[in-house]
């Protein structure tokens, strides 16, 4: 099943869900007792926005191989992790603004892990059951101040900077999903998931071992290589086999001029 949050007119964001090109509200919380109603109306009229809300977002880095290399690091032998705030988080169709402060703004095509059920210390075999689904994350970065800063919280702590959407895919196998990044309809990033250093259930249960996961936190599980830049008037497409696309307009930020 596909969970949206959307936006119809001047109406509080609620969440609903697809069927075929069309949402059903949903009455209730997906992450506990909900009814669907009968989807009647058209996608295209509604603005799409992130699918959760979520307490946290927790990524990691240097999960792929070919991307550790690509940064001249090293594999980790546990998953690296880092946090990116909430209020970095937009929807589809929703504009990246490149800060002033920032030359070098990237993009990093992701698989987002969304929390369902909350969990401390979930063992391997439990994961699936903290799992509510899967959707399409975009690590956006100013790799310039990362790299100057000596550490990750400013170059990818930006607003704008976790676009996440278009929607929740329940029903998806984590395993072996083919990711593709495109800029204006270049390919710059294509890898499966199956080349992922740790695993969806790995990084879950290591993750619950430091922190209590929340239902809608979301866990970004890294990026294959072939980042590149994002400049002004781009725009870029992250697609994941099984859930979808999520799209995002890249503009100047009005800040600082």
């Amino acid at each position: 099943m596909r969970f949206v949050r959307f936006q119809a007119g001047s109406d509080l964001p609620r969440f609903g869900w697809v069927y075929e090109d069309k949402i059903g509200p949903v009455d209730g919380s997906i992450f506990d007792e909900y009814r669907r109603q009968e989807a009647t109306l058209p996608l295209d009229t509604v603005r799409l926005l992130a699918p959760v809300v979520p307490s946290k977002i927790i990524c990691i880095g240097h999960n792929y191989v070919e991307r550790a290399h690509e940064q001249g690091e090293d594999v980790p032998d546990i998953p690296l992790l880092f946090l990116k705030p909430p209020s970095s988080v937009i929807g589809t169709g929703a504009v990246i603004e490149i800060p002033p402060q920032s030359h070098q703004v990237e993009h990093e095509a992701e698989l987002a892990v969304v929390i369902g059920r909350e969990g401390r210390w979930i063992p391997l075999d439990k994961v699936k059951e903290h799992i509510l689904g899967y959707t399409i994350a975009n690590d956006v970065t100013a790799r310039d101040l990362e790299q100057r800063d000596g550490q990750w919280t400013r170059g990818k702590g930006f607003d704008t900077f976790c676009p996440l959407g278009p929607w929740l895919e329940t029903d998806l196998d984590p395993a072996d999903a083919l990711i593709r990044c495109r800029v204006d309809g270049e390919i710059r990033q294509m890898a499966s998931t199956r080349d992922m250093v740790f695993t969806v259930p790995q990084l879950v249960a290591f993750i619950s071992s430091v922190m209590r996961l929340m239902p809608g936190d979301v866990i970004l599980t890294g990026t294959p290589a072939g980042i590149g830049p994002l400049e002004a008037n781009n725009v870029v497409e992250i697609s994941i086999e099984g859930i979808g696309s999520l799209i995002n307009p890249v503009r100047n930020s009005a800040a600082g001029q």
